[in-house]
């Protein structure tokens, strides 16, 4: 009940006061992106049970001759690439710590169709609700390994407590403002998941 209730309070105020700095990436999104502003997309959130993230909008619509859309690298523009690197595309899931989606700390949302390539021991990241940040990212982002990723994940599962949320959220802080581990290394973003062998 207090991470719950710690996640409204926050998750409310920031919004409030972050609202007209908001408006102005939302704005900025339009002018370079077009629309939508936002990026809907199901993740897997507590027990693997699927909800809609929002994020704002990074990436430009574009497909290749298959209809498909191309890699990220081909997608992603200078500017989308600003709004990852600080961060502002997350803001809006804080909408969805409101709703109860998600947490402001916690194992960060990945792709549904992860969900039956995890190992049995990966599969328990989502016995927490998913992050906004986690242990995770302040500790390295995306430039660590999927298999790291994942031990840092369920570490956070085992040993969470209020004490170890505020200390994951003055440390999203500083790995906000140095911008470090924004993409994996040779990728755009992150590699995909292929899955690891039971």
């Amino acid at each position: 009940m207090i991470k719950r209730t710690l996640d409204i309070v926050i998750a409310a105020s920031v919004l409030l006061i972050a609202s007209p700095l908001l408006l102005i990436v939302a704005l900025a999104v339009r002018v370079n992106l077009g629309t939508p502003v936002l990026f809907r997309q199901r993740r897997p959130g507590l027990h693997g049970r699927p909800f809609t993230m929002v994020k704002f909008r990074t990436m430009r619509d574009a497909v290749g001759r298959d209809g498909r859309p191309l890699p990220d690298a081909d997608r992603l523009t200078p500017f989308g690439k600003l709004l990852r690197s600080t961060s502002l595309d997350e803001v809006p899931e804080l909408w969805n710590v409101l709703r109860g989606d998600m947490s402001l700390v916690g194992p960060r949302p990945l792709l549904m169709e992860y969900l039956d390539r995890y190992t049995p021991e990966q599969a328990r990241r989502h016995e927490s609700r998913p992050g906004v940040t986690g242990w995770a990212q302040v500790h390295g982002r995306n430039a660590v390994s999927w298999e790291e990723r994942f031990r840092l994940d369920v570490w956070y599962v085992e040993h969470q407590s209020l004490t170890l949320d505020l200390q994951i959220l003055m440390r999203t802080f500083t790995t906000v403002l140095r911008r470090t581990g924004v993409s994996a290394k040779g990728e755009a973003t992150m590699a995909t998941f292929e899955g690891k062998a039971r």
